[in-house]
């Protein structure tokens, strides 16, 4: 049975095969290489951090560490490399920046070799059709570390309001407000958790609580957060009722985000609308230079004299970005 359309194995079709084989070759290979580390690191961990804060040098550790290592911590002293260990901390990503750097480039050759495999009809589409690709999906992994830090500081913050809550009845039942921070990380689910258990650990390695909190809203970047700091600041400066100002502020906090879950509902349908108008020209558009490469050639001829036709991808692309972006500053709704 002969195929309405033909697809040949080609140099193309091998690239793009093995773009994709380099691509889950690294996946996998950093996520077992992951799971020995930590399987390894694991009854060592008390000792390592003993060693790194106490200034002890371990001989044979020291002679272990690898090239990979190193560079790693070369990059990550640079300004960019800095800013992507923040994100990746955030986003709680267990990935290191040269690994992450490595999957950039691995997504954006395979995304080359994708997109001339799409643009095959002519030998200007398929270098353009590999460019734009390649650029376009090296940011795929910022983008996917932007949406994993987003949603855990959302989960952070639709659990603040209870942690603040629980913070304040310890403090009537007598506790402190380091021994409140101790249960919250000892009784909240994840992020909370995780990141008050952090807080508490800096404080008792030397940190003064405004430097532990300090650290926090960096790693979490949260308006609700930003207030109960400033609230626990001026009452360490001041004095107060600091249960009465928490049971206050986590009453607020819950509310906000009462009200945003409310904002989020009420606009869903703009926001749906927008990926669907979005994407379905984009999905349209690649499907049929699958199916028939020869159809959409002429949309990719860009000789002289140009032709008429040849401005329409750049046109239509140019269109659907301005309008996802309209549709999202119109369903963007500040609380």
């Amino acid at each position: 049975m002969q195929l309405p359309f033909n697809l040949p194995l080609n140099s193309t079709t091998m690239l793009v095969a093995g773009g994709i084989f380099l691509l889950v070759l690294f996946v996998v290979v950093v996520s077992m290489g992951r799971k020995s580390l930590s399987g390894a690191s694991g009854s060592q961990s008390v000792d390592d951090r003993l060693t790194q804060y106490a200034g002890r040098t371990d001989r044979a550790k020291v002679e272990e560490i690898k090239p990979l290592a190193q560079l790693d911590a070369a990059v990550s002293k640079g300004k960019q490399g800095s800013k992507i260990a923040r994100d990746l901390a955030r986003a709680d990503l267990k990935l290191t920046v040269t690994e992450f750097i490595g999957l950039k480039i691995l997504a954006a050759v395979a995304a080359a070799a994708a997109g001339a495999f799409i643009g095959r009809a002519s030998t200007a589409s398929m270098v353009l059709s590999a460019i734009v690709a390649g650029v376009l999906l090296s940011f795929a992994p910022n983008l996917y570390v932007g949406f994993a830090a987003k949603k855990r500081v959302k989960a952070f913050n639709n659990q603040l309001g209870d942690g603040i809550t629980l913070m304040a009845n310890s403090l009537r039942s007598g506790y402190s407000f380091l021994q409140s921070m101790d249960l919250v990380s000892r009784e909240a689910p994840a992020p909370l958790s995780n990141e008050f258990r952090r807080v508490v650990q800096e404080i008792g390695l030397g940190l003064s609580s405004d430097e532990a909190l300090a650290n926090l809203m960096r790693r979490m970047p949260s308006e609700d957060l930003d207030l109960l700091i400033t609230a626990v600041n001026i009452q360490h400066e001041v004095g107060g009722n600091l249960a009465q100002i928490l049971e206050t502020i986590g009453h607020t906090i819950r509310e906000r985000v009462r009200i945003k879950g409310e904002i989020q509902v009420l606009t869903a349908q703009g926001r749906i609308s927008a990926y669907v108008i979005t994407g379905l020209p984009i999905v349209l558009t690649i499907m049929i230079t699958l199916i028939n490469p020869d159809y959409m050639a002429p949309m990719f001829q860009f000789g002289l004299p140009p032709k008429a036709w040849c401005c329409l991808p750049v046109t239509a692309l140019t269109m659907i970005i301005t309008g996802f972006f309209v549709i999202m500053k119109i369903v963007d709704i500040e609380v």
